[in-house]
């Protein structure tokens, strides 16, 4: 007995070992480089967000300018007439047309310009003061200063492009004062144009609006109820099996698909309403609808069990349970898949470009079965055009429906923090 040998009396050898150090240099080491990798794959994403808004940016604030050629116009000596009731009726500019007035508008830019300069005045530059004269009729018994647009050959003469004729001319009228660049507000009330001196972007934001409505109408109510009859009442067999797969699948469909079955079914349905807002809600519904059921379902299955418990040992109904109780906790997440949803859909081109939603639209749509495009419909229209004018109003365009997006998805992100509920 007194040779066993007492563990806690027996010397202890070394705990760190030389292999021991070693291998935990690597581990520091592996963990060194997983942080700057990490680090480092933040810093060029960023660095590629803030090059491509950058850019965007430099060129969109461009496409927000015109180039204006400013003269006055003296209407007491012009011949024109007109009182406040026939200035301000709907047929005003067609009774200012038939007065002369574009000939007029010419005649005082040649006075100021000379006839060079006067040449090269947008061919519907008489419009805009046709518009002022509605807007105030007083106008027409005194002197008034236009800005008028010019032409796009001019325009891009003041940029040191094109013609050498234009460029010398462009010189010219800029260093008289009477060529240069203006911010265009009307860019924003206008819709398309065939130059990109009179373009606007309303007409193609008006469709994007009337379309995501229509897409929000029924793709929202219908996605919810599905996720909810399937998490919560469908029995589970091979059908509803099936029926996941399905869904599952059709989220990673490629759009143009959905272009395809909107051409075959809802054009088939309703074929004078092509290129009508209501014709792309609905195709770009079926395209949201499986991303808002599969984040519904699991916004539902992440509701705790003892919800359901709770509602149910307080006499409440099942379907009290999942109206009343479940519904709203899982409202927020199911918000999210929305959002998401809703994003993807507003910058889709492929399926609108198959039910005609790329057509030249001059006017902006007075309702849903109105013919209209969208925002990156026209965008892609316009970076299609020779003249180089489009360029800049391209990346103003791309501005206008960043800002939508981020609005769109703002508003989503309130209503899902307004019912957001803790437990």
């Amino acid at each position: 007995m007194s040779d066993i040998v007492n563990p806690a009396a027996a010397p202890l050898g070394p705990t760190r070992t030389p292999e021991f150090e070693k291998r935990l240099a690597q581990r520091y080491r592996a963990e060194r480089n997983f942080r700057r990798l990490g680090l480092s794959a933040v810093v060029f994403s960023v660095a590629v967000l803030v090059f491509l808004l950058g850019n965007m940016l430099i060129n969109g604030v461009a496409g927000f300018q015109r180039a204006e050629l400013t003269f006055t116009v003296d209407f007491a000596e012009s011949g024109v007439s007109g009182d406040a009731t026939s200035l301000t009726a709907p047929s005003a500019v067609q009774t200012l047309e038939m007065q002369g007035l574009p000939e007029i508008v010419q005649f005082y830019g040649e006075q100021t310009l000379g006839a060079d300069g006067a040449e090269q005045l947008s061919p519907d530059a008489w419009r805009d003061v046709a518009a002022a004269l509605s807007a105030d009729p007083a106008m027409i018994t005194r002197k008034q200063t236009f800005a008028l647009p010019a032409t796009s050959a001019l325009a891009a003469g003041l940029e040191g492009e094109g013609a050498p004729d234009m460029q010398a001319l462009a010189a010219r009228l800029s260093k008289e004062g009477k060529l240069e660049k203006n911010w265009d507000w009307g860019f924003l009330a206008r819709s398309d144009a065939t130059s990109p001196q009179a373009v606007g972007i309303w007409g193609a934001l008006k469709g994007s609006i009337l379309t995501m409505l229509v897409t929000l109408a029924l793709a929202f109510p219908i996605g919810v109820l599905s996720a909810l009859y399937l998490e919560e009442y469908a029995p589970r067999n091979r059908w509803t099996d099936l029926i996941e797969v399905s869904i599952n699948n059709l989220a990673a469909v490629p759009s143009i698909i959905f272009g395809l079955l909107g051409l075959a079914v809802f054009l088939t349905l309703f074929p004078n309403l092509r290129s009508a807002p209501l014709i792309g809600g609905m195709t770009l519904a079926l395209m949201t609808m499986p991303v808002i059921v599969i984040s519904g379902r699991n916004a539902i299955k992440a509701v705790p069990p003892s919800i359901r418990d709770g509602a149910l040992a307080i006499g409440a109904s099942p379907v009290q349970v999942v109206f009343h109780h479940v519904l709203p906790l899982a409202l927020p997440g199911m918000l999210t898949g929305t959002i998401i949803g809703m994003a993807r859909a507003l910058g889709e081109t492929a399926p609108l470009l198959l039910i005609g939603m790329r057509a030249f639209v001059a006017t902006p749509p007075d309702g849903f079965t109105s013919p209209a495009t969208v925002l990156p419909m026209q965008i892609f229209l316009w970076s299609d055009e020779i003249d180089r004018g489009f360029v800049e109003r391209t990346s103003a365009a791309i501005i206008v429906l960043l800002v939508f997006l981020l609005a769109m998805n703002g508003l989503a992100i309130y209503l899902r923090n307004k019912f957001e509920k803790r437990w």
